[in-house]
């Protein structure tokens, strides 16, 4: 059963942090360049996707949580 679901630091923190920076990237670009680096972007989340599946959570809902904690980040990496 599911004891805590809190975002931990570490576990896919970098691949989703790097997947953000990469996906407003892509956004700046035309082309097929654009389609190519939100794929890769998209790719890296794989990693925190797969070790939430390993840990039995609910990998959508928690890379929800990630992307939004990701969002809310300010210069310097503070909250």
């Amino acid at each position: 059963s599911l004891q805590n679901d809190s975002v931990v630091a570490g576990g896919g923190a970098i691949e989703m942090e790097l997947s953000k920076y990469l996906r407003d990237y892509s956004r700046t670009i035309p082309g097929k360049q654009q389609l190519l680096i939100g794929a890769y972007a998209k790719a890296l989340e794989i990693i925190p996707r797969q070790l939430c599946d390993n840990a039995g959570f609910d990998a959508t809902n928690i890379l929800n949580k990630l992307r939004a904690k990701h969002a809310q980040v300010g210069p310097g990496g503070s909250l």
